[in-house]
């Protein structure tokens, strides 16, 4: 299949397509940690989604893409997070600048969710109701997949099975008591805790590979 991970640049869940044989390409307006830059895009994802588009892989490689067979996502969620409402909602009243983020970032989600793609897969943590994203298909925790944190995380589905669970364990931590995060400082803290757990990639990778 020809696959398309948006938002990501780790490129763990794009690796993990590739190890079983996909034509995999992650994307991202960020150069890829992920040390495969022959199958990163560094480009605004928008203009790729509905397929029949030309782009260059960060080796210089240029490719061509009638149609996108899956389309794997993990939108920026900083301003649609049910985590960050204490940012939105003030004394009683709406931050009207924070708003307008939201409303951007839900927008880039919808044009995702509505992408002309047979398979298309969301990852996103527990969002606001206010800014009026489709109703979650799943929802699921890394301990599902044998990493032992607690953090509610929900998929939109479209015509992809249900994530199965690969070796579900007890949590230790909640995310934010997870050593591998709460040792995590300074400007890379944000995107060290937006990477996907290599365990939840393989598991994709399983699921809908």
């Amino acid at each position: 299949m020809k696959i398309l991970v948006a938002c990501e640049e780790s490129q763990r869940v794009c690796i993990a397509f590739r190890e079983k044989g996909h034509e995999a390409y992650s994307c991202d307006i960020e150069f890829c940690s992920g040390n495969r830059p022959e199958w990163h895009i560094w480009a605004n994802v928008l203009p790729l989604l509905n397929g029949n588009c030309d782009f260059l892989t960060c080796n210089g490689q240029s490719h061509h893409i009638d149609k996108w067979d899956m389309i794997i996502a993990f939108p920026p969620c900083t301003y649609l997070s049910k985590a960050g409402s204490n940012n939105l909602f003030k004394k009683g009243g709406i931050d009207e600048a924070r708003y307008e983020l939201g409303q951007r970032a839900a927008e880039f989600f919808k044009a995702i969710y509505n992408a002309d793609c047979p398979k298309i897969a969301i990852e996103n943590p527990v969002p606001m109701k206010i800014f009026g994203l489709p109703p979650k298909t799943q929802e699921v925790e890394p301990y599902m997949f044998g990493v032992p944190v607690s953090k509610t995380t929900y998929l939109w589905l479209k015509g992809l099975p249900y994530l199965c669970p690969t070796n579900v364990i007890e949590p230790q931590y909640t995310f934010n008591t997870f050593p591998q995060f709460k040792n995590s400082f300074g400007k890379y803290r944000q995107k060290n805790r937006s990477k996907t757990f290599p365990e939840v990639a393989a598991a994709m990778a399983l699921s809908w590979g």
